[in-house]
């Protein structure tokens, strides 16, 4: 299991969840690296279970200058950074994703600012410390390709990071740094659990794995083995794509 043996690897959000599924796939396949998150006692968890090849760095990133510490920490502990996987993102806490009737322009630039300015910022400030060669993972999501009630917003940032994953490639053809997008579809996380009313929770889950046509939600694991591949050299000739690891959701429909 070494497809990223001696790889230095950067997951943002990457101590719960998704990240952390991410993280686990990455260190089973030899990486080392850093996780960034905001919650210490999280970090702290997925750092014990990681282990000593990699470190935690507490920081927001819709923070400038956390960014700047994150990747100047690593690039110190490490040397330098091969992969960097812009996973931070999601329902921002407090502030609940609603329909353009009651959206306001705090919740509007809220969304946008955690799940797509701060992506691609993450991506500029790694910059001086990403190895030519390296492999960038956007985050991104079946939400871009189906539309669902109250979350537009989130939708079209999620979109917009498709599409960012295109242009950011196309810029950084020089230094033969490919920017790819990973987009899950629903994924049994956490997260549910800040979205959706406890006594709603297992009804919403069941509805998603209803229309899913492999029958299940998916695992952070799931989203893990994908990322390993876009990391990895199997995938050098993979640029400004996107991979749906969905269970199916977008491209099959079932008929009921």
């Amino acid at each position: 299991m070494s497809k990223l043996k001696n790889k230095v690897t950067v997951v943002t959000g990457g101590n719960s969840g998704i990240g952390f599924g991410i993280a686990e796939a990455f260190k089973n396949e030899g990486a080392v690296g850093a996780i960034t998150g905001r919650n210490e006692k999280t970090l702290s968890d997925a750092l014990g279970i990681l282990g000593k090849d990699f470190i935690s760095i507490q920081g927001d990133v819709t923070n400038i200058s956390d960014l700047e510490n994150t990747f100047k920490k690593t690039f110190d502990k490490f040397g330098k950074i091969d992969v960097l996987v812009v996973n931070a993102g999601g329902a921002v806490d407090g502030i609940e994703m609603g329909t353009i009737e009651n959206a306001t322009e705090k919740s509007y630039d809220s969304y946008m600012d955690l799940n797509l300015k701060s992506a691609y910022f993450t991506v500029q400030k790694a910059l001086p410390y990403l190895n030519d060669g390296a492999s960038v993972i956007l985050i991104g999501s079946s939400a871009a390709h189906r539309a669902a009630p109250g979350m537009a917003i989130y939708a079209a940032a999620k979109a917009a990071i498709i599409s960012l994953a295109k242009g950011l490639s196309l810029d950084l053809l020089s230094r033969k740094i490919r920017v790819n997008t990973l987009s899950p579809g629903s994924i049994d996380t956490p997260v549910f659990g800040k979205i959706v009313p406890e006594e709603h929770l297992e009804s919403v889950k069941q509805m998603w794995i209803d229309i899913t046509p492999v029958g299940r939600q998916g695992l952070p694991s799931d989203i893990g083995h994908a990322a390993v591949f876009l990391a990895s050299d199997d995938s050098a000739f993979i640029v400004g794509t996107e991979i749906l690891s969905d269970g199916g959701l977008t491209n099959i429909s079932l008929m009921r």
